[in-house]
């Protein structure tokens, strides 16, 4: 739905009031449709400072008309239905209530603030974090753990507090082997490192260097295979893996050729390898 006019929000009214009913918003990228009265519900906020305002051209707009937000245009969705019914209902398992939080803060809602504060202490931000170890069923030694943790380095997780599973590295290499067998420089082309295995294991390990983009919502105990790396080279993922206690058990590759030219013999090879590490 648009407005066959953007520019007239601009436009003034012969009432008091110099805001049409309805109101389009570009916030970061993102446009919204909304009702006059929902942008100032709660007296005092960001949104009814700028929309109870007289002096309209003072606002900011896009080159279209519409009063522009620089502010994430995903997490406003959330902001909007707040102001719409004073409630807070989010996807289960949401990666982002720390963001969701601060854009609270910065649109001046403090009771939103509130709704999302207590979840956000009690569950550590679900994701938002992303070296936390499992928080469910915590070992016997976890006090030890936690007392040991001003002596480990950060980014590490104590030998005690460490969880067991497997995680597994895949990826997808190329080279081509032209004339006189001589290989290309470009051999040890990777397209992606993926990682498959539990979440709050592949967190652990890879941190903010590990992608989830292709599945966000996983909760800690679920497993995924869906996760890739930030960086392509292999070698590092096995230092982080090493870093972190695990051992590789298992390796499997699969190749396959094709002709790069049809006016040629060279030859293009791809191959996938896995890598399966495990960890007591």
């Amino acid at each position: 739905m648009a407005l066959a006019d953007p520019a007239g929000c601009a436009k003034g009214g012969e009432d008091s009031n110099p805001f049409p009913d309805i109101i389009e918003l570009n916030v970061g990228g993102q446009v919204y449709i909304t009702r006059h009265p929902t942008l100032v519900s709660v007296p005092g906020s960001l949104l009814w400072e700028m929309f109870t305002q007289r002096n309209v051209r003072s606002l900011a707009r896009d080159s279209k008309g519409r009063f522009f937000v620089d502010r994430d245009g995903f997490l406003f969705r959330y902001i909007l239905d707040y102001m719409r019914d004073r409630q807070l209902v989010l996807p289960e398992h949401f990666p982002e209530r720390g963001r969701l939080q601060r854009e609270a803060e910065y649109f001046v809602l403090p009771e939103l603030v509130k709704l999302l504060a207590p979840k956000l202490s009690e569950q550590n931000s679900l994701g938002d974090d992303p070296c936390q170890s499992d928080p469910e069923e915590p070992s016997p030694g976890a006090d030890a753990a936690r007392s040991l943790s001003s002596a480990v380095p950060p980014g590490s997780v104590p030998a005690e507090g460490r969880r067991a599973g497997f995680i597994t590295i895949g990826y997808r290499g190329s080279y081509t082997l032209g004339r006189d067998s001589h290989t290309d420089a470009k051999f040890r082309r990777v397209a992606r490192i993926m990682v498959c295995g539990k979440t709050s294991l592949a967190k652990e390990v890879f941190g903010d260097t590990l992608n989830e983009s292709r599945d966000p919502d996983r909760p800690p105990e679920r497993y995924t295979s869906r996760y890739y790396l930030k960086f392509t080279f292999l070698e590092q993922a096995f230092d982080k893996l090493a870093d972190a206690g695990f051992h590789m058990v298992a390796c499997n590759s699969t190749g396959t050729c094709a002709f790069a030219h049809e006016q040629t013999d060279d030859r293009i090879w791809t191959s996938y390898t896995e890598y399966v590490f495990y960890r007591e």
